[in-house]
């Protein structure tokens, strides 16, 4: 009776110092989700606050904290990092806030650009693209206006679902992740964008800089970095074409 008793007593023991840490976790990574909601604010409609996506993202960290596996190999930072994205995006994403229209325009410019090259075998270009939409470059500039919010959105899903699905996926982002098949061929689409895009990338995501500071490195309008961002968007989903389709 003794040795079972200690037994429940260690048992408890290792669930309380359980919960102990992950209190830690959440108090410690807390001012990551401010951080990554403040930085997701800057690219999703205005009828979204910010109080809403973090308290979204505290929701994230807190399954992150009790979901975080050390053998794994990754640090805490970055999967809590892709717990709280998804978490936000998700309740984003029960607003609904893009019109069909949107979400059909920037499949036919996803098709557009892998139809251009797939016939050139180079990158397309703005004005080749326009032509195979049969619409002028500013009308195709003002569809990639229109559709920045929600290839801007459709991008960290891409990155955290682990797959180039539509909105929706049900895909656990950290699993998805894991997959090496994934990672490189998603790596290999980034190396091989045009060097003005991929530049755009690396100063939004891994620099995190906002679209004007983007701007003024570029030495072009803010406007002229959404745009390049949402193509880029779409020309990655265009390459990915074959990868979610097999």
């Amino acid at each position: 009776m003794m040795s079972g008793a200690s037994s429940g007593a260690n048992t408890y023991a290792r669930a309380a110092g359980s919960a102990s840490a992950q209190d830690q976790l959440v108090q410690d990574y807390a001012p990551l989700v401010k951080r990554i909601a403040y930085h997701m604010l800057a690219r999703l409609p205005a009828s979204v606050q910010v109080d809403d996506l973090i308290q979204a993202g505290m929701i994230g960290l807190l399954e992150a904290s009790r979901k975080f596996d050390h053998g794994k190999g990754a640090s805490f930072e970055t999967y809590a990092g892709i717990r709280i994205r998804g978490a936000m995006l998700d309740d984003v994403r029960k607003g609904d806030w893009a019109p069909r229209s949107v979400h059909r325009n920037s499949r036919l410019v996803s098709a557009a650009i892998r139809s251009v090259e797939a016939r050139l075998g180079r990158d397309a270009k703005d004005s080749e693209v326009a032509a195979e939409l049969e619409m002028s470059l500013e009308e195709y500039y003002a569809i990639l206006n229109d559709t920045a919010g929600s290839r801007l959105f459709s991008f960290d899903e891409l990155l955290e679902a682990g797959a180039p699905g539509e909105i929706g996926s049900e895909a656990e982002p950290f699993e998805g992740l894991q997959d090496s098949r994934f990672r490189i061929a998603l790596a290999e689409a980034i190396d091989k964008l045009p060097e003005r895009e991929r530049l755009v990338l690396s100063l939004y995501y891994d620099e995190e800089l906002n679209l004007k500071e983007i701007g003024a490195v570029l030495g072009v309008s803010e406007s002229r970095v959404s745009q390049l961002h949402s193509q880029c968007a779409a020309r990655i989903r265009a390459r990915m074409a074959d990868w979610r389709d097999h």
